[in-house]
């Protein structure tokens, strides 16, 4: 395996030219074969329970329950859709023959893209690594991972688990910095897989259109939360604190920000006040002393997000709960704010973290637009009772993806397309959709015994070029 430390250019190009014939020989792989792959992925991860917890405690302070639910849990349900839908996945899909086409049959094909990158983040560098990866298998490529620095015991373990599963001539894990990442994206893959902030994911594309490289970008923004004033305002707390600070807020698909209205504000408040002091504490002591609230992954980060809360407080927000930061310890509070101004820099950038501002607001007008001025986010949230309101809301705004009095569980959902739209990410990952953004869907026609073609061919005639003339009429009026 390498080494964590930037391997060079050289032993980078070795590793991806090792590739190459196994990418053209995996063209032919049966599903039979590549389940075999996948359910070996899934022991191998879950045989390292105790060491995955050991290392998200020393990366993240990560309690082991969210290990399990937010890390493991993922990828093991990822495989299973995977095993039991791929035969069908793989099978080409039968096309029917168009009048212009009359005569042929068609085929869709799923055919391995080839050699394909996948580069994770820190935040969940299990789930975010592993998790495509399993799509990549699926599909019949070769994978050459890039985990992010910030993680080294998390990346120690997935390494191992790599060369337990893996040959490198079909799946390596490569280690290193930004020099790494660029020494990866100067290579001519036929893939790219993305997860993290818009702007590495710009100079990701970048990067990649230099060899017209397809991509998939699992990106971020600020994913608005909607409480209006119909809502189970008891479910809505619960759900969002749960989803603003499970991983310490470290989460592309957490609740960004509330706009609630101000006619419940109030009691929004109270009850989301009720349910971090339920669990996490009641005292600033007991929160900062809590082991289910995890850390900051790096003291950079917890000063950037005590910038952002000092500096909105010095603009006249206000407050509510939390506050408190320790950036040695990597440590931030639980906080909530109200009366944001639109100056302070966490009005306008994204917050990754647990802090989550909540604001007022008088019509939903103002919100949607909003919603509508800001870049598109990765995803959207809506609390209500009425009907009308949510499918209005669908209906004038655009999200990766949204829920209506849920939140953060439609990236669990193996069905859905996850993926953002625009300046959140572009393509989908998850299930079948992970499988074709991996494939390539090469079209096949054939000829039949009978081709209507051969009536257009040259001389043209008076009598086709009539033909053709009522052809087009016809299919016209169809």
């Amino acid at each position: 395996m390498l080494p964590i430390d930037d391997p060079g250019p050289d032993l980078i190009h070795d590793l991806f030219e090792r590739q190459r014939p196994t990418a053209l020989a995996l063209r032919e792989s049966k599903a039979a074969q590549r389940k075999t792959k996948l359910e070996r992925l899934r022991d191998a991860l879950l045989a390292r329970r105790e060491a995955w917890y050991a290392a998200f405690e020393a990366d993240l302070r990560k309690p082991p329950l969210e290990v399990d639910l937010t890390e493991l849990l993922p990828v093991v349900d990822e495989a299973r859709h995977a095993i039991s839908h791929l035969a069908r996945w793989m099978r080409p899909r039968r096309v029917s023959a168009t009048l212009t086409t009359l005569g042929t049959t068609a085929r869709i094909l799923y055919q391995p893209r080839g050699r394909c990158l996948i580069i994770g983040p820190w935040n969940y560098p299990v789930n975010t690594l592993l998790g495509p990866l399993v799509s990549a298998i699926a599909a019949g490529n070769t994978v050459i991972l890039k985990p992010s620095e910030f993680t080294p015991h998390v990346n120690a373990v997935v390494a191992e688990l790599v060369a337990e599963v893996f040959e490198p001539a079909e799946v390596a894990l490569v280690q290193g910095g930004v020099a790494t990442a660029q020494q990866l994206l100067a290579l001519p893959f036929d893939h790219v897989f993305f997860t993290g902030s818009p702007a590495i994911g710009k100079l990701v594309m970048s990067a990649a259109a230099q060899h017209l490289t397809s991509v998939t970008l699992e990106l971020g923004g600020k994913s608005p939360t909607i409480v209006d004033e119909t809502a189970d305002l008891e479910r809505a707390a619960d759900l969002i604190v749960w989803g603003k600070f499970t991983n310490g807020g470290q989460t592309c698909v957490a609740p960004d920000h509330v706009l609630v209205h101000r006619s419940v504000r109030e009691r929004f408040v109270q009850r989301c006040l009720d349910v971090i002091a339920a669990r996490y504490g009641a005292s600033d002591a007991a929160i900062a002393a809590s082991p289910d609230l995890a850390r900051m992954i790096t003291t950079r980060h917890a000063e950037r997000l005590g910038a952002l809360i000092d500096d909105a407080l010095a603009h006249g927000a206000t407050r509510l709960a939390g506050g408190g930061y320790d950036a040695a310890a990597r440590y931030v509070a639980p906080t909530l704010l109200g009366d944001v101004p639109p100056r302070a820099r966490i009005a306008g950038e994204e917050i990754f973290g647990p802090v989550l501002p909540i604001e007022a607001y008088d019509t939903l007008d103002e919100v949607i637009d909003r919603i509508n001025a800001a870049p598109k986010p990765l995803a959207l949230y809506v609390f209500t009772r009425s009907k009308r309101m949510a499918e209005r809301v669908l209906a004038q705004t655009s999200s990766g993806g949204v829920c209506v009095n849920h939140c953060v569980q439609q990236y669990a959902h193996a069905g859905l397309p996850f993926g953002g739209v625009n300046h959140s990410g572009i393509g989908s990952a998850h299930g079948e959709f992970g499988f074709k953004a991996f494939s390539h869907e090469r079209a096949f026609l054939a000829s039949g015994r009978v081709m209507a073609l051969s009536l257009f061919y040259p001389p043209y005639a008076n009598w086709k070029a009539g033909l053709s003339r009522k052809l087009v009429r016809m299919i016209g009026w169809i």
